[in-house]
């Protein structure tokens, strides 16, 4: 079901990125950490300017999408909105081309192949949250690729844990213009979450940048 422009909690803007000129900076400051089983992640935080001004934009422009999925004997609400632009289709905001066409370029030698799709992700207060996964739909299940996302919004924790088991090995509080690259076998032999938290948060918008055929 497609929602109207949803009611959100009053965004807490950030200190260091007031303005309303929306662009990317240079991609030079990303800092990568390897993980185990061949697994890495890049994080490069406030590398959208304007980005509390991209959240508002895209906050109303999007059509969002509540959804439902079985679970044991019922249906329940996904717990955030989500949308999805396909391979050609064009994005909601200039803003999101841009990020997408710097970061193939950027990641061109290692990834082989642009990044193709956007899926969106609105999570509106503490509430909401994305379970234990790994993007392991299509070649993700077997071969090595790319996830980038690219976070708008209040700060919300994207945790890591291997696979295989075990307690949370890192989390990094993703907003106001973050960018997180997951690379290598990080959707096989990891597992990524957005966990719920009780704390007073407001919303946040995750933008998924992925190859042809990753999901």
């Amino acid at each position: 079901m497609t929602a109207a422009r949803p009611d959100l909690p009053g965004l807490q803007a950030s200190l260091f990125d007031q303005g309303d000129d929306i662009r990317c900076g240079p991609l030079d400051g990303l800092r990568r950490t390897v993980l185990d089983g061949g697994a890495w992640i890049d994080h490069l935080p406030g590398w959208l300017h304007g980005a509390d001004a991209l959240f508002e934009e895209l906050a109303g422009r999007v059509p969002w999408r509540a959804e439902e999925r079985p679970m044991y004997d019922n249906v329940v609400a996904v717990p955030r909105l989500l949308a999805h632009y396909g391979e050609g289709v064009p994005l909601p905001h200039p803003a999101l081309a841009e990020a997408r066409d710097a970061l193939g370029a950027h990641y061109a030698a290692e990834l082989g192949e642009p990044f193709a799709t956007a899926g969106l992700c609105l999570y509106r207060d503490g509430h909401d949250s994305v379970a234990w996964h790994g993007d392991r739909t299509g070649r993700s299940a077997t071969h090595d690729t790319m996830v980038a996302i690219l976070s708008l919004g209040d700060p919300r924790d994207l945790a890591f844990r291997p696979r295989s088991g075990g307690p949370t090995a890192l989390r990094l509080p993703l907003g106001h213009g973050d960018l997180v690259v997951m690379g290598g076998s990080c959707q096989r032999t990891w597992e990524h979450a957005v966990p719920k938290t009780s704390r007073a948060v407001g919303p946040r918008i995750s933008v998924q940048f992925r190859p042809r055929g990753v999901r």
